[in-house]
C-alpha cells in the first residue's frame, strides 16, 4: 500500500499539534507501508514540498492554500490512498481522490465551525476555509477523529456525515523525546530560576489556547508562584498587542512573571516542562490537547479546562485537575482555574505524584506504533 500524506507542516516547519502528529505518525507508518509526504514550503529531502504559486503571492492566505492544494493533487498519482491533515490540505486530498480514483481519509485535528476567531486572521478567507473543510468532509471515505470528543464535534458540526465513517484514533506522544530532563540551562538562559517551581504555559498566541483567560486568572494565583509564558506567533498583530498589554498589567500586580516571546526548540521546551510545578492549559477548544501529553511525558501535573478531548488525556484528580469551562461565565472559569492551580501548588508531594502517574499514562495509552497500525486499518476500511 502507498499512502500520500498531505500536510501543511513537516519538519523543520512544525508549529502546532497537527504537525507534531504527522511528524511522528509517518515514521511508524513506514514500518508497514509506503508513505509519501506532500507538504507546504521549501524543498526537503524527505518530502515533496510546494510553494505558493507566483500569481497568488499577494492573495488572501486561503486562496494561496488552494494554489498549493492543486499542486499536491497533481503530484499524488500512483498512491492507493490520500490522507490529509487540517483544512490546509483537505482540498488537496479531496481532489487527489477524485483525480486518481483513490479513497480520501481525513484526520480531524480541529474544525472551522469551532474556531470562529479565525475570521480575525483570514477575513473572507475564513469562509473559504469553512467551505473547503465542509466539502472535503462530506466526500471523504473515512474520517479519523483524534478523540471521542472530536468525533462528537465532527458529527455535531456536520450531521450529514455517516457516523460509521468516523473512527477514533488517538493522538500520540514520543515518550523517548518527552521525558523528565534534569538539565536547566534553557531556564537560566531565559532568566528563570530552576530552584523555584513555576506555573508554565506553552502555546501559540491564539484565542483557542485561552491565554487571555490565563492572564486574568493568574492575578489570583498565590503570589509566591512564578509564572512562565512560552507564547509566541500571534494569529494577528492586534491579538499580539492585546496579550502584550495583559502581560504588562500582570507584571504590575506581581513579581516573577516571565514571558518568552520566541519559538523555543523542542529540547528547551522539554526542559521547561520538566521543571514546572504544573502545566496550565486553559484552552477553550482542544480536539485532544497533545501539549498536555507532552507535559505528562515530562512528569508535569496538568491543570486544564475540561473541553474537547482533554478529559480523555488528563484524569481529574490523578494526573491533574480539570476545570469546567462555560464561555458564558468567563470570570467563574478564571476563578476556578486559579483555585485549581493554588490547590496543586499547595501540595508539592501530591503534585509530584500526579506527574509520575501522568507519565505512566502517556507511555501506556498514547504510543505511536499502535496509532500507526490503527490508521492503516482505517485506510483498509476506506477501500485502500
Amino acid at each position: 500500500m502507498r499512502a500520500a500524506i498531505l500536510t501543511r507542516e513537516w519538519p523543520p516547519d512544525v508549529y502546532g499539534g497537527a504537525g507534531v502528529h504527522v511528524e511522528h505518525l509517518v515514521p511508524q507508518l513506514r514500518k508497514y507501508i509506503d508513505a509519501d509526504v506532500y507538504c507546504f514550503g521549501e524543498a526537503r529531502d524527505d518530502a515533496t514540498a510546494f510553494g505558493v504559486p507566483s500569481s497568488l503571492t499577494d492573495a488572501n492566505a486561503a486562496l494561496q492554500t488552494l494554489g498549493v492544494d492543486l499542486q499536491m493533487a497533481a503530484a499524488t498519482a500512483g498512491a492507493d490512498v490520500a490522507h490529509s491533515h487540517t483544512w490546509y490540505a483537505n482540498m488537496g486530498g479531496h481532489l487527489s481522490g477524485l483525480m486518481h480514483g483513490i479513497p480520501h481519509v481525513i484526520t480531524a485535528h480541529s474544525l472551522e465551525p469551532r474556531r470562529p476567531w479565525k475570521e480575525e486572521q483570514l477575513g473572507g478567507g475564513y469562509r473559504i476555509s469553512s467551505w473547503v473543510e465542509r466539502d472535503a468532509y462530506a466526500n471523504a471515505n473515512a474520517i479519523i477523529a483524534v478523540s471521542e470528543g472530536m468525533r462528537a464535534d465532527v458529527l455535531d458540526c456536520y450531521p450529514f456525515i455517516d457516523p460509521a465513517k468516523v473512527h477514533v484514533v488517538y493522538n500520540g506522544i514520543n515518550t523517548e523525546v518527552y521525558h523528565h530532563e534534569p538539565a536547566t540551562n534553557a531556564l537560566t538562559e531565559h532568566g528563570v530560576d530552576p530552584e523555584k517551581p513555576y506555573v508554565l504555559f506553552v502555546g501559540r498566541i491564539t484565542r483557542q489556547k485561552g491565554i487571555s483567560h490565563l492572564l486574568r486568572s493568574a492575578r489570583m494565583f498565590d503570589e509566591n508562584i512564578p509564572i512562565v509564558l512560552c507564547a509566541a506567533s500571534p494569529d494577528t498583530p492586534e491579538l499580539g498587542a492585546e496579550v502584550a498589554a495583559a502581560v504588562e498589567e500582570l507584571k504590575r500586580t506581581r513579581q516573577n512573571v516571565h514571558w518568552i516571546d520566541a519559538q523555543l526548540s523542542r529540547d528547551d521546551v522539554v526542559q521547561f516542562l520538566s521543571h514546572a510545578l504544573l502545566f496550565a492549559c486553559p484552552s477553550i477548544y482542544e480536539p485532544l490537547g497533545i501539549v498536555n501529553l507532552e507535559a505528562m511525558g515530562c512528569e508535569a501535573p496538568v491543570v486544564a479546562s475540561a473541553v474537547g478531548g482533554i478529559p480523555e488525556v488528563v484524569v481529574d484528580g490523578e494526573t491533574g485537575i480539570l476545570v469546567p469551562y462555560d464561555e458564558a461565565e468567563p470570570k467563574a472559569f478564571e476563578k476556578a482555574f486559579a483555585d485549581a492551580v493554588n490547590r496543586v501548588a499547595a501540595d508539592p508531594v501530591a503534585a509530584k505524584a500526579m506527574g509520575i502517574r501522568g507519565r505512566a499514562r502517556a507511555v501506556e495509552k498514547f504510543g505511536w506504533e499502535a496509532i500507526a497500525k490503527e490508521t492503516i486499518e482505517v485506510y483498509r476500511k476506506a477501500g485502500a
